[in-house]
């Protein structure tokens, strides 16, 4: 039986505070300490927010659910540090291990009375599923997702939000996509998708 089409309405955020500027940064035309808005992450400092800006894909796709779900959305780098200190993210001088799934998911429920359930084997099924109860869920993909007409090198590393589903697509609030193309609601094809995702995620729900 196929699963009907579903998309929610999720507010989007960027993993940098000047989303309409991604383009500059990911490919370092402009460094984030450069983010005119670079105060808004609640970073003390423009290099506090450059060494987490392009570390934080998991942050903002936990903004955009907290928002979702009406619940109040910190500023990106105190979330960041509630989730050091949750051992989610592992800092070891200027090396960050993280985004680490159950640390995440237990901290999700304890902070924010959520249901989020580490899912390191996240088949599709479960995912068109999943969006179709209600539930958003992370995926683990390659960044150049943002552009999947193009071949990745690989598979995951980078967390984007699924917020929809259909027969054909899947649609993502991207925290590095491209505005105006790959940012919120982009559509990637099931058969697009596998080449960049790792099989893995969490599931997030009410």
């Amino acid at each position: 039986m196929s699963v009907p089409s579903t998309q929610h309405r999720v507010p989007y955020y960027s993993q940098w505070e000047s989303r309409t500027l991604v383009p500059e940064f990911i490919t370092g035309r402009l460094g984030a300490a450069d983010d005119p808005l670079w105060h808004k992450s609640g970073a003390d400092t423009p290099r506090e927010y450059a060494f987490w800006a392009p570390r934080m894909c998991g942050v903002a796709c936990l903004r955009m659910a907290l928002d979702f779900w009406e619940h109040p959305v910190p500023s990106s780098v105190p979330l960041v540090q509630e989730l050091c200190k949750a051992g989610a993210y592992v800092r070891t001088g200027q090396s960050v291990k993280g985004l680490i799934y159950q640390p995440f998911a237990d901290y999700v429920g304890a902070r924010w009375d959520l249901k989020a359930q580490a899912a390191p084997d996240l088949p599709v099924p479960r995912v068109r599923g999943a969006i179709a109860d209600g539930c958003l869920v992370m995926l683990s993909v390659h960044k150049t997702v943002r552009t999947p007409e193009v071949d990745p090198p690989s598979k995951g590393g980078h967390l984007v939000l699924a917020v929809g589903a259909s027969e054909e697509n899947v649609m993502l609030h991207n925290p590095s996509g491209l505005p105006g193309v790959s940012q919120d609601y982009a559509p990637v094809s099931w058969g697009q998708l596998h080449r960049f995702y790792a099989g893995r995620g969490v599931i997030i729900g009410e």
